[in-house]
């Protein structure tokens, strides 16, 4: 199965990472407040970057590594990425 590693800016301008194997299902769910509760006050959310994994455990290692960077990090690498 396929995952997806994906990032969201929310209305607050805040960043969301998050895994998925169905990407368009979780965004709409984000909007619907079906969604990570830490963003359901910040909604609509918008999809500003993905990556594609081969496994689980593989997009979950990135998603911990996104998440680990600051703010400013996260910023450079959607620049560099987009």
């Amino acid at each position: 199965m396929r995952w997806f590693v994906y990032i969201v800016k929310c209305l607050d301008r805040s960043l969301y990472t998050g895994i998925t194997t169905n990407l368009d299902r979780r965004i709409w769910q984000h909007n619907n407040k079906l969604g990570a509760k830490s963003i359901r006050g910040k909604l609509p959310v918008k999809l500003i970057y993905q990556e594609l994994w081969n496994s689980r455990q593989e997009a979950a290692k990135r998603e911990r590594e996104i998440k680990g960077w600051k703010r400013e990090e996260k910023l450079s690498f959607l620049k560099l990425n987009s």
